[in-house]
Formats: C-alpha cells, sequence, structure tokens
C-alpha cells in the first residue's frame, strides 16, 4: 500500500458523491494529477476554502504510472466543495497487540516511520491503541537494564516509552497489561522519579479500578486526554481540528479467568451477556454524546473479533470500534502484507448501529506489525459519510522495509526516541540469543492459530518437558496438561521461495542461526522465553477419573470454526478424540491415560471415556497430574479441584531459586523445565535433535478432532 494512493475511478466516485457545485464556480479539470478528465459538471475549487462544505483531496503526477498516487508524487491539494453540509475529515491511526510473537523491538522503528509520516500528512490525526501494549517477556523484563534511556528503570517500562515516543493519545486495557497484577500496571503507569509514567490515559469502561493498586489514578470520566496522563478512566475526549473525538475502552469481561486483575471489579458477571455489555458501553457513550460530542470512538478489545461484530449493532452514537486481543487482520485487496499473512475480512467492516448509522470496525495484527489507517468524514450530525470511504488510503500498512519503500518514507523519518529504546533492547536481548539449551531440526509449531485448536510438536514438546520435570519431583505423575494460550510464539523460521507470495508456498523450518552468534537449529534462551513468556509455575495435583474428563472437556470446550481460545489444552501422557459438533462439555469420545503410573514405562493403559460414556472403574481411579500453577487455580476458568485437601495441590516454583544446567529462570517453572528437558534430551551438540514433524489437523494422533479426522485410533494405537 502507498500514501495517498488514488485511482481514478476512486476519485470520481469521490466526485460524484460530493456533487458539482463549487464556491467559485469553477470547471472540474484533472490539473496534473496523471489520471481520467473529469466531466464538465463536477468542479473544483483548488487551494480555497469551500463556503458550504468541502473536503480536501490531494493531486500529483503519476510518475511511475502505476495508478496510484505515492506521498512523494503528490504536488497539489484540491478543495472539492459540495452544496450539502460540513465535512470534518479525521485520521485514524491505530494498532493493538503487543503481546510477543513477532519482532517486536525491530518492528517498532519501521512502525513509528509510518505514524509520523502519516501524521503529517493529516492536519486531524488521533493515534489509539485498543490494548495488550505489553506482555511478560524477555523484551518486557531487560528494560529494567535501560536506565539511560528510561531514567528511573524498571521491567515494561519500555514499552510504555515506546507508546510514549509513538505518541499514543488512550488505549484500551487488554488483558495483558494485567498478567503480573494491578500493583505492576500502576509501577508503569505512574511517573516514578526520572520515570515520567504514561504521557496518555488507559480506559475501560467496564471495569471498576477502586478496589485495586490502581485506585490512586483513577481520572474522571470525559476528561481531555492530556489531563488524563497516567490515569484511568472509562472514557477521554480529544480535540483536534476543532471538533471534540470522544474516547471510550471496553476491556473482554473474561478478564478474570484469563489474566490477573486482583481487585478489579469486571464486569458484566455472565461474559457471554453481550446486551449487558452494549448497555455497560452506552451509558459512557451517552455521557459524551449528552455534552454534544457527535464523533465517538470505541477501543473495544474483546479478543475475539466477533464479539466487537456483535456490539456494533447494538450501541448507538458510536462511529469507529478499534478491536483489540484477536490479532485479526482487516485489509483490502491493494494492501501488501508481510510474508505469511493473510487478511481475516476486508478494511473496515461495516455495520448499522441500533439508530440506523453507519458503524465501521477496523483491526490489524499485533507487535507492531502493521499500522491501521482509516480516513473517515464526518458530516455536520457527526455521521459518518460512507461514500467517501477510500480504500487506496484506508487499511492496513506493513511495517517493514518494504513498507517503508512503498510510501516513499526514509529510515531518517522514524521517531529518533523509538529508535534509541530500540537500539538498546536489541543490545541487551543479543546475549540471549548466545545461549543456547538445544537442537531441533524441524519447526516448532507455536503459532497461535494452531496452538489454541489442534495438537502441535511444540505443544506436545513443553507438555512433555513439563511431566519429566514434574516425575523428578514425584515418580507417579502420569499425566502434564497446559493451555495453547500460554505458548506465545513458534521457534523457527519462515519464508517463500523467490518470487513467491502465495501462502500455499510458504515454508517453514528450525530457527535458521544468527551470523556470529549461534548456529542453525539452535533453540535459544530468546526463543524459550519469547514462546513461553508468562513462564508459568508448575503445580501438581491429584484428580479422578470423572474429574479428569471434565477437565478434559474444558480444553475443548472452545473450540469453534474461527476461534482461537486460549484455553485449548496441550498435553502430555494422555490421548483423547473429540467431537466438536456436540454441545460443550460433552464433546470427548475417547480418553485415555497412557500410563497409569508415570514412572513405569510399561505401566498400565487406562480408558477414562471410551465411545462418549465414562469408564466407570476408571471414573474413581485417581491419577498425579502437572499443570500450570495458574491453570490448577482456576485460570482460563479450568475446573481443577485445587481447594479439595485430597487434591493434594503443590506448587513446584522455588522462587528465587535458580540450580541445575539451565539458571536463567526459577526452579520450578516452564522455561526452566523446557531448558533442561532440551539440555537432556537434545543436547546442543547435535547427537539427538528433536526431528518430529508437526502435522495438520488431520493426522493428529494425540488430540483427535473427529470433523478432521478420518479415523479414531486414541483406543487401538497404543
Amino acid at each position: 500500500m502507498q500514501a495517498f494512493k488514488m485511482s481514478a475511478l476512486s476519485l470520481a466516485v469521490l466526485l460524484a458523491a460530493c456533487g458539482s457545485d463549487g464556491d467559485d464556480g469553477s470547471t472540474g479539470t484533472n490539473g496534473s494529477n496523471g489520471l481520467n478528465a473529469l466531466t464538465s459538471t463536477e468542479t473544483l475549487a483548488a487551494g480555497s476554502t469551500c463556503t458550504n462544505g468541502g473536503i480536501t483531496i490531494h493531486t500529483g503526477i503519476d510518475a511511475n504510472a502505476d495508478g496510484v498516487l505515492a506521498s512523494s508524487e503528490i504536488t497539489a491539494s484540491e478543495t472539492l466543495c459540495n452544496g450539502t453540509s460540513d465535512l470534518f475529515e479525521l485520521q485514524l491511526l491505530h494498532f493493538a497487540d503487543v503481546d510477543g510473537g513477532r519482532d517486536i523491538v525491530g518492528n517498532v522503528k519501521y512502525f513509528s516511520a509510518l505514524v509520523d509520516t502519516f501524521r503529517g500528512e493529516y492536519d486531524n490525526t488521533v493515534l489509539l491503541s485498543s490494548g495488550d501494549n505489553w506482555i511478560p517477556g524477555p523484551d518486557y523484563s531487560v528494560a529494567a537494564d535501560l536506565s539511560e534511556q528510561l531514567g528511573n528503570a524498571a521491567a515494561g517500562r519500555a514499552h510504555v516509552a515506546f507508546l510514549n515516543e509513538l505518541g499514543v493519545q488512550a488505549s484500551a486495557f487488554g488483558n495483558h497489561e494485567f498478567d503480573l497484577g494491578t500493583a505492576e500496571v500502576a509501577g508503569l503507569l505512574a511517573a516514578d522519579g526520572d520515570w515520567q509514567g504514561a504521557q496518555f490515559p488507559y480506559l475501560s469502561s467496564n471495569l471498576d479500578f477502586s478496589a485495586s493498586d490502581l485506585s490512586a489514578l483513577v481520572g474522571e470520566d470525559g476528561t481531555p486526554a492530556a489531563d488524563l496522563a497516567g490515569k484511568v478512566a472509562a472514557s477521554t475526549v480529544i480535540r483536534v481540528g476543532g471538533e471534540v473525538i470522544g474516547v471510550v475502552g471496553a476491556t473482554t469481561p473474561t478478564l478474570a479467568t484469563i489474566s490477573s486483575p486482583d481487585g478489579i471489579t469486571v464486569t458484566p458477571e455472565d461474559h457471554t451477556d453481550y446486551t449487558a455489555l452494549a448497555a455497560i458501553i452506552q451509558q459512557h457513550v451517552n455521557a459524551l454524546t449528552d455534552e454534544g460530542i457527535n464523533k465517538v470512538v470505541l477501543l473495544a478489545h474483546m479478543q475475539q473479533i466477533a464479539i466487537e461484530k456483535t456490539l456494533a449493532p447494538l450501541l448507538s452514537g458510536v462511529d469507529i470500534i478499534v478491536a483489540g486481543g484477536s490479532n485479526t487482520i482487516l485489509a483490502d485487496s491493494n494492501d501488501r502484507l508481510r510474508d505469511g499473512d493473510s487478511a481475516a475480512d476486508s478494511y473496515p467492516l461495516a455495520f448499522t448501529s441500533s439508530t440506523n448509522d453507519p458503524v465501521l470496525v477496523v483491526n490489524t495484527d499485533g507487535d507492531y506489525t502493521y499500522l491501521g489507517r482509516l480516513v473517515v468524514n464526518f458530516d455536520e450530525d457527526g455521521v459518518i459519510v460512507e461514500e467517501l470511504l477510500n480504500d487506496s488510503i484506508n487499511g492496513a500498512y506493513a511495517a517493514d522495509e518494504q513498507g517503508l519503500l512503498e510510501n516513499a518514507i526514509a529510515d531518517a523519518d522514524m521517531i529518533d526516541g523509538v529508535v534509541t529504546l530500540s537500539d538498546a533492547l536489541q543490545a541487551a536481548l543479543i546475549d540471549r540469543v548466545g545461549t543456547v539449551f538445544g537442537k531441533t531440526d524441524v519447526y516448532l509449531n507455536g503459532e497461535r492459530g494452531s496452538v489454541r485448536t489442534e495438537e502441535t510438536n511444540l505443544g506436545n514438546l513443553t507438555a512433555e518437558a513439563n511431566l519429566v520435570y514434574a516425575q523428578a519431583t514425584d515418580a507417579s505423575v502420569a499425566i502434564s496438561l497446559k493451555n495453547g494460550g500460554g505458548i506465545r510464539a513458534a521457534i523457527g523460521s519462515c519464508s517463500y521461495p523467490a518470487g513467491s507470495t502465495n501462502p500455499e508456498d510458504l515454508t517453514c523450518s528450525a530457527p535458521a542461526g544468527v551470523e556470529g552468534v549461534n548456529e542453525a537449529g539452535d533453540i535459544s534462551q530468546l526463543d524459550i522465553e519469547t514462546s513461553l513468556r508468562f513462564n508459568n509455575s508448575l503445580a501438581l495435583i491429584t484428580v479422578n477419573g470423572e474429574q479428569l474428563k471434565e477437565i478434559v472437556e474444558h480444553a475443548v470446550a472452545g473450540w469453534a470454526e474461527g476461534s482461537t481460545p486460549g484455553s485449548f489444552g496441550q498435553v502430555a501422557g494422555i490421548r483423547y478424540s473429540f467431537d466438536p459438533t456436540q454441545d460443550a462439555g460433552s464433546r470427548i469420545v475417547n480418553l485415555v491415560v497412557l500410563d497409569s503410573d508415570g514412572a513405569e514405562a510399561d505401566g498400565d493403559t487406562v480408558a477414562i471415556v471410551e465411545n462418549g460414556a465414562l469408564n466407570a472403574t476408571a471414573a474413581t481411579q485417581t491419577f498425579r497430574m502437572v499443570t500450570l500453577g495458574y491453570l490448577g487455580t482456576g485460570g482460563d476458568g479450568y475446573p481443577f479441584p485445587y481447594t479439595d485437601a485430597a487434591a493434594d495441590f503443590v506448587d513446584l516454583e522455588e522462587a528465587g531459586v535458580q540450580s541445575g544446567a539451565a539458571t536463567f529462570a526459577d526452579n520450578g517453572t516452564e522455561q526452566d523445565a523446557f531448558a533442561e528437558y532440551l539440555l537432556a534430551n537434545h543436547p546442543t551438540d547435535g547427537s539427538n535433535n528433536f526431528a518430529d514433524e508437526d502435522t495438520d489437523a488431520a493426522n493428529d494422533s494425540v488430540i483427535q478432532n473427529l470433523s478432521v479426522v478420518e479415523t479414531d485410533t486414541v483406543l487401538s494405537n497404543d
């Protein structure tokens, strides 16, 4: 995509929509814009101000005859007049989901150049985020070493500093902001000595912060964003070009089960009651519109874009919804996407509000991989003029080297503060690339769309590592279960053959290695920390067969076409099949514990569920299992009996203790278990590289989805 690219057709549509009466009586012409000539009834008022409403369009010479105008080709601006209403043009730049898995630290420099350039091309611009602006992980933690760049340095503050340097004006709260608790959030947002804190407000209309560590940061709803810097509120206002833009935030009601928002009350209580959620949001929208504000943006971090789509027609007074949490790419056919990416739908999605006005939904992928750009025109009543939406301007802009070239943007256009911080983080991270714990010959699939929907080789590997670690503490442990949402990135590299951009040609392989730092196939400390960013503790618990069935039912309860529930289970020590056409809670068809005694290689295989029926004998048999401490205490809604004394719940994490062959993470955590397992089983000398290729869902053997697997082999494949 190129900045201000405008085809002859789109220009003609724009002119036709605006009418034909100009305030200076001049006759329309194509001037020097290299486009098709306009008809004699279309009039422009070049360089003048319309007395009866108008819109500015950009013209120039189509130097390379590609049918689009790049920024460097623009030579003039012309004002198109109409006889109907005054128009207000707004450029919304947006993003969300800076939650790891793709090169945040490298991408943000290119992202900053797009932001700075596009901001300079429109007088009325806002930059907003729909949340998940950070996540625990290596780039989060190394910020504690950057006192020169951050002042009073601490983990996580580099991510907030990026937002400040970019000029973010408001953000919604996502779920990952709370992964380390509300006290951690307060320490990032509030000024602290030489640390300036967040220079923008965080918003959520369905969270009550009054009993949390954020209570001292609660600001007044509807206050100008500049006055709410470092504060939290339900809404804010931003003045641009003499107009006031209202901004309201909303956070997924599942927050309490997928993160750690201690002390925060989340509404509605029923996270599936979208009508109730819409009613909560509407109250805060009404508070703005009652003040005469007729342009409102909703920052909605709902995790699944289907929910933002559901909210759009339930609301009134909201013009644009910026979605978040789903990493969904919305793009036009003329948007160039990064290698391996594909659009889920067009940009923007158009809906009709409860009062029959247009509502647009926008979203892009995360980790600063894309900048979303939406230029809209509002009439005098604050209603979006849909006919003026221009897909040659609106869409997803890839934040990479090619993206800058396409838009005639130089590296020098990167924001200096972003570059300085990015370079410092890169230098701090490179040591972790050179620290290697294992070898693989194959791509380890940790992609969001895979680990949250099916068995993957990385899911199997990390679940097995947890099982082996647990067995060293308790030899009777037989089962391992973790959530796919805890795997945040693949380990490996993907590329297209020369000259191809066909997604079917994309090839993914083992890590390529970094010249002079590590070798091809090396699994580094940075790989481990990036993929297992949360570094959850491991926990032991005893369950009976009936409880195990209930737990595994929960692991597949959220499976649905197009959904990526973080609760989807990755396992070791068991094998199961499920039928997603059945109701949640009744999907497990066959479930087998592969070894009733984890210490015995030849232990008895136990069928817990056979052909949909719970085995009466196995229902009361008990099994020791390892899971994540987060899940074991109810995270992601898992029904572990951790309050039952008979379950003998034991958290294995030894805070501050880092012994054994791998000493970068605390004993009893996922990262430590994975690193120790790699060193013991797939060592760095290359003597036994991991070699299990990932399979597609139709060929999975541990977790068999019967909607795609031809034959259920759970009971027979011993």
